[in-house]
């Protein structure tokens, strides 16, 4: 859990964020709620009950890790940001890497360190489990997103191309 950030509209008057793993029912209702507009922001439908249903199904199945960040002044509020993760293998060195899969910061809680916060509490969880990298991706023209995740020492990797081969025919909405 961190904790610390400052979140206000108000000069001289700040709110500390607090976040923390969803991993019950009660911590997830919430977090879907977030988790469903970051995925109507890229144009994705479904609604609130599919995306408890689908985190719920990660969490419980171990596959993904869910992270809510809330203002602490704002109890029974929705989270203003959210982030998952996941553990990978990571074979050439007989270890174990993460991979932050999703990172969102409601529109009006942006540019006040929550997405910071929400990256920093990623950061410690994998180097708590021993994993020797934090990897993610993000699209390039995202300059928002690569600033801040430059700025917390992430860095491109070169040489390298990402590939996708879909599995599975998307639904059309």
């Amino acid at each position: 859990m961190r904790a610390g950030a400052g979140v206000s509209d108000t000069p001289g008057r700040e709110d500390e964020l607090r976040v923390r793993t969803c991993d019950t029912d009660e911590t997830l209702a919430p977090a879907s709620v977030v988790f469903d507009r970051y995925r109507h922001h890229y144009g994705e439908s479904g609604g609130e009950a599919l995306a408890l249903g689908w985190l719920s199904e990660m969490v419980r199945s171990n596959l993904l890790t869910v992270y809510s960040a809330s203002v602490t002044s704002q109890v029974g509020t929705l989270p203003v940001g959210l982030a998952t993760a996941h553990a990978v293998p990571a074979s050439l060195v007989l270890g174990r890497s993460w991979q932050l899969r999703d990172l969102y910061v409601l529109p009006e809680a942006r540019r006040r360190g929550v997405a910071a916060a929400l990256v920093g509490a990623v950061r410690d969880a994998a180097v708590a489990s021993g994993a020797t990298r934090l990897s993610l991706l993000t699209e390039p023209g995202n300059r928002a997103a690569l600033d801040l995740y430059e700025g917390l020492g992430f860095r491109p990797v070169e040489g390298l191309t990402s590939l996708s081969l879909d599995l599975a025919p998307r639904a059309t909405t």
